[in-house]
C-alpha cells in the first residue's frame, strides 16, 4: 500500500475527508466545464421525471469522482449505492445489487475497469434495457430468466479509462474527464476545508500548501491535515507561510509537490537510462514500483509539470526535470527532437 503523504490513493486517515466533502454543485470547487454540463443533464432529467443517463466520470485518482458521484444523487434527490468493479466478483452479486434498487437510484462502481468480464457482459442489457438475462440451471436443462429492474442510473468511475471495454464504454451517456486543479482552485478547497476543520489558516500558508498539493484535492486536504499537527504542536494552532514552509520540509515535499519517490524515479531515468526513452516495465523493475502505480499515481502530475513525456519507445526525461535535479542536461537535442517525432505516430 502507498503510505506517500502526496499519494492521491486513498488512506485510512483520509475517512475524516468525509466530513470536507461538499454535498452540491453549487459548493464543488474546480471542474467547471463538467459541472456546467452536469447542472443542465441534472434539470433535463428532472423536467423529463426520468433516471439520468449513465454518467462515466475518469481522470487520475484523488480529484473527486466519489465525491462527484455522491453529488448528483444528492442533486437529483434519490438513494446513493456505492460498490467497486473487484468486488463484484459473479454476476449473482450484480443481480443482487440491481433487484435492490429503487427508480431512479444511482449504483456507483468505483474501478469499474477492473470489472470481471462476465459480469460485464450481464451487465448490458441492466443499462440499456433496465432487464437482467440470467442462466438458471446447467446443461440441457438451462435456461435464460429475463428480470426486469426499476430505472437506474450507473456511475461508473475509472483511472484508466483506456481499459474499459468498448461495449461497455458506449453504454454511457455521459463521459467527463476530470482534470488536475489549479492552484488558484486548491486554495479555495483549502479554505473551505479549514473553516470545517476550524484551522487558522493564513493566505500565504494556503498559497504554500496548495503550489506542493500536486493539483490534486486529496493531496491538499492531507497536507492541511498534516500542517495543521505542526501549527498545534509548534505554533498555538496557527498556520502561517513560515510554518507551512517548515512543516512541507519536514515531511519531505519539495516546492513543487515532488517527494523522495518522484525524485527517485526522476533519478533513475537520469542517472540509469540516460534521460530514456526507457519502457515503462523497465523503470517498473528498476524503481520497485508497480507499473500501474507509476501509470497512475506518479506519471499524471509529472506529465504536467514538463519533466515527463511518452513516447512510442517509452519515456523520455526532459529538460526541466534535469534542471530541478540540478543535473546537465544532455548535450545532444536529439533524444528531445526524437521525443516530438515519437508523439506525432501516436
Amino acid at each position: 500500500m502507498d503510505k506517500r503523504i502526496v499519494s492521491p490513493g486513498i488512506a485510512p486517515e483520509d475517512q475524516k475527508e468525509m466530513s470536507l466533502r461538499p454535498e452540491s454543485l453549487h459548493d464543488y470547487v474546480g471542474q467547471t466545464g463538467n459541472i456546467d454540463q452536469l447542472r443542465i443533464f441534472i434539470e433535463a432529467a428532472k423536467l423529463r421525471n426520468a433516471s439520468l443517463d449513465h454518467v462515466l466520470l475518469y481522470g487520475p485518482p484523488g480529484l473527486g469522482k466519489t465525491t462527484l458521484a455522491g453529488i448528483i444523487a444528492n442533486e437529483m434527490g434519490v438513494n446513493f449505492k456505492v460498490t467497486s468493479g473487484p468486488a463484484i466478483e459473479r454476476p449473482g452479486d450484480l443481480a443482487a445489487i440491481l433487484s435492490g434498487l429503487r427508480p431512479g437510484d444511482i449504483l456507483f462502481i468505483d474501478e469499474i475497469h477492473r470489472l470481471n468480464r462476465v459480469v460485464e457482459e450481464v451487465l448490458y442489457p441492466a443499462l440499456e434495457d433496465y432487464a437482467l438475462d440470467i442462466m438458471i440451471g446447467k446443461g440441457p436443462s438451462a435456461r435464460s430468466v429475463r428480470l426486469e429492474l426499476a430505472p437506474f442510473t450507473l456511475i461508473g468511475a475509472t483511472t484508466r479509462a483506456g481499459d474499459l471495454s468498448s461495449p461497455l464504454r458506449d453504454r454511457f451517456g455521459i463521459i467527463l474527464r476530470l482534470e488536475l486543479y489549479s492552484p488558484e482552485e486548491l486554495e479555495r478547497i483549502l479554505y473551505r476545508s479549514a473553516k470545517v476543520l476550524e484551522v487558522d489558516l493564513r493566505k500565504e500558508a494556503a498559497s504554500e500548501i496548495a503550489k506542493r498539493s500536486r493539483g490534486t484535492p486529496r493531496v491538499v486536504n492531507r497536507l492541511l491535515r498534516r500542517v495543521s499537527d505542526y501549527a498545534l504542536v509548534t505554533n498555538e494552532g496557527v498556520i502561517d507561510s513560515g510554518l507551512a514552509e517548515h512543516a512541507l520540509e519536514q515531511l519531505e515535499i519539495d516546492p513543487l509537490g515532488l517527494d523522495q519517490t518522484d525524485i527517485k524515479l526522476l533519478r533513475i531515468m537520469a542517472e540509469m537510462f540516460d534521460g530514456g526513452p526507457v519502457g515503462i516495465e523497465t523503470l517498473a523493475a528498476s524503481s520497485g514500483e508497480e507499473r500501474g502505480t507509476i501509470e497512475d499515481v506518479y506519471e499524471p502530475y509529472l506529465l504536467q509539470i514538463g519533466f515527463l513525456k511518452r513516447t512510442a519507445r517509452g519515456r523520455v526525461l526532459l529538460p526541466k526535470a534535469y534542471a530541478h535535479l540540478g543535473l546537465p542536461a544532455p548535450m545532444s537535442q536529439g533524444v528531445f527532437d526524437f521525443c516530438e517525432e515519437e508523439d506525432e505516430d501516436l
